[in-house]
């Protein structure tokens, strides 16, 4: 698939679907963190002895979090299709391939801002975002 380059007009256009995956794809990564938190539990009182083999309750969530990785992939595909990079799922980053001036730039979002107002070089990052004029 040939690599999209995005308008300013067009990445705005897009976020907001974008920022309803990312929402999903941060409680998913959530729940997550949550289920391999209480998995990881499970195992140590299994490795302690303090409780009895409860093989049911195990399986379940080895079964809830490989759905959920199922899930963040498609939710990450979904990204990929409309050529949107997802940087930092936490910090809710995601890119916009585009050009500027002959020269192959990323429009910038960060959750918690109303549009995209920033870019920054393929090899900037975060860091090296600056304000579009």
């Amino acid at each position: 698939m040939a690599k999209k380059y995005f308008t300013l007009q067009e990445a705005n256009d897009l976020l907001p679907l974008m920022k309803a995956e990312l929402k999903q794809l941060q409680q998913i990564k959530q729940d997550f963190e949550d289920k391999y938190e209480e998995l990881e539990l499970y195992k140590k009182v299994f490795a302690a002895k303090q409780v009895s083999d409860d093989s049911d309750s195990l399986f379940t969530l080895e079964c809830q979090i490989e759905f959920l990785q199922i899930e963040a992939r498609t939710h990450l595909q979904n990204f990929e299709r409309h050529g949107v990079e997802v940087k930092d799922i936490d910090m809710g980053l995601i890119d916009f391939p585009s050009i500027l001036g002959g020269e192959e730039i990323l429009l910038c979002w960060k959750q918690g801002e109303e549009r995209i107002s920033h870019y920054h070089g393929l090899h900037d990052g975060y860091a090296g975002r600056k304000r579009i004029e």
